[in-house]
Formats: structure tokens, C-alpha cells, sequence
């Protein structure tokens, strides 16, 4: 209903979209990882990175370098099980939010 005004809903706090946005893909992956039954060689890695993606989404100042090698390392490690597909591409989708982290000059 607010919405339809141009209005925000009052959170009691000014945080960035892009943050609640990944903070809630996190979770979601995490959940579904954590639900799923089958042990893989690389779920500790994947664990280990999820749970640093959501320590920046709640530090509301992600590094977006490290937002993209912690979902590099996420991808290669859960990548082949396509029960997480979604809910990986939807941390992806979080990610890709942030823009392009800045090119090193040679």
C-alpha cells in the first residue's frame, strides 16, 4: 500500500537495499545448504564463505573484492549440486547489486 505513494516502509534504520538484499540471499543458501543431506568434499568451504558474506552484510559495508571471491569460492563448491542452483544464483543476483569491484591498473 505504501508503496503505491512512493513511500518506503520504516525499518528504524537506513540500510541499503543491496545489503538486506544479499543479507536475505545469504540466508536463504544457508538454509538450503544446511537442509541438504548429502556431504561433499568443498561444504566446509562453502559454509566457511557464507557465513563471511553474512558478517559483511551485517557490517552494511560489504568490500565488493571480496563479495565476488567469496562467491567464486561458494560457486566451486556447491556448483554441481543443483539443489542449491536457486538459491546460489540468487546470492549471485545479491552480489552482481554492488556493481563491478574497481579494475588494478598495470
Amino acid at each position: 500500500m505504501l508503496r503505491s505513494l512512493g513511500q518506503r516502509p520504516v525499518t528504524g534504520r537506513d540500510e541499503d537495499p543491496r545489503v538486506a538484499e544479499l543479507s536475505t540471499a545469504v540466508s536463504r543458501l544457508r538454509r538450503a545448504l544446511a537442509a541438504h543431506p548429502a556431504e561433499f568434499p568443498d561444504r566446509g568451504i562453502a559454509e566457511d564463505e557464507l557465513a563471511a558474506l553474512a558478517a559483511m552484510a551485517v557490517s552494511g559495508i560489504p568490500e565488493i573484492p571480496r563479495l565476488r571471491r567469496s562467491l567464486l569460492l561458494i560457486a566451486g563448491a556447491i556448483g554441481s549440486v543443483s539443489a542449491l542452483a536457486t538459491s546460489l544464483a540468487d546470492v549471485r543476483s545479491a552480489v552482481e547489486l554492488f556493481g563491478e569491484a574497481p579494475r588494478r591498473q598495470p
